[in-house]
């Protein structure tokens, strides 16, 4: 397995250096006024309100560093990703990679620690056919977002962990469960050498059984660069019991065939192989 990266500088985003000033302001206010302690306490009550409402939404980059599309030099190469989350599922999984072998596609697997603990094998073969497994946390809490820093870091080690020695490969890029998270994962991503991704567009394929609708939501305005996603894991069945995937899937391949667009790994898009 090839060695972890070096730990990057953690460099906080304009807006997490603005609240450290404005925490840091407020209780130098409230030292120096302390009849000021209701205005203190309003600014760091709106400056948790805009942090939280960050975190919240899955595309923000005020946070820190998100890949919402691919880098510029993928783009212009016409590539695109498949990003596909929540496995190994071992009645799913196996079928979506027969799949992407029939077009020669590749696909990032955002995968949970637990289940490739317990799928293995088919960790394994995911690699094995030319795709990446990344990290998806270890145990994908419906809390996550809610954890402190030593916790987060656990959480995501264990899975790096878990995933590394299982497949060979460890993972460069993190997804957070939902897409949620807080002020904390940033630092603790640099700390473990991951970046954050998400997604340009989604098709809330565990909530919505329409193969149609599922399909519409990734299409529409479908572009060099995106990053798309779908689940193999949580996948919701359609009205014939198949999971969406397996119905989405082969007609999204071909929308990007005649879009003249190469579905490519994260880390094919960012120049790594292994």
């Amino acid at each position: 397995m090839p060695p972890s990266p070096a730990p990057a500088r953690w460099r906080p985003s304009p807006l997490v250096r603005a609240s450290l000033g404005l925490h840091a302001g407020a209780v130098a206010l409230m030292l120096a006024r302390p009849s000021a302690w209701p205005w203190a306490l309003g600014a760091v009550l709106a400056d948790q309100a805009l942090l939280m409402a960050a975190g919240l939404t899955p595309r923000s980059a005020l946070l820190g560093p998100n890949w919402t599309r691919l880098p510029d030099a993928a783009a212009s190469r016409r590539q695109i990703a498949i990003t596909i989350d929540d496995g190994p599922d071992p009645r799913i999984t196996p079928r979506v990679l027969d799949l992407l072998d029939k077009r020669e596609a590749k696909a990032t697997f955002f995968c949970i620690g637990e289940r490739v603990q317990r799928c293995a094998e088919l960790a394994r073969e995911i690699v094995r056919r030319g795709h990446s497994v990344e990290n998806h946390s270890q145990r994908h809490v419906n809390y996550f977002s809610l954890l402190g820093p030593r916790s987060l870091v656990a959480e995501i080690e264990r899975a790096q962990d878990t995933i590394g020695i299982t497949t060979g490969q460890r993972p460069l890029f993190f997804r957070a469960p939902a897409g949620l998270r807080n002020p904390f994962l940033d630092p603790a991503l640099s700390r473990l050498g991951l970046r954050l991704a998400s997604w340009t567009r989604r098709g809330f394929d565990t909530l919505s059984n329409g193969t149609e609708a599922v399909l519409c939501k990734l299409t529409r305005g479908l572009g060099a660069g995106d990053i798309l996603l779908l689940h193999d894991g949580h996948a919701a069945l359609t009205g014939k019991g198949v999971p969406v995937i397996l119905e989405v899937l082969p007609r999204l391949l071909d929308a990007l065939e005649g879009a003249q667009l190469t579905p490519v790994t994260l880390r094919a898009a960012l120049g790594q192989t292994s």
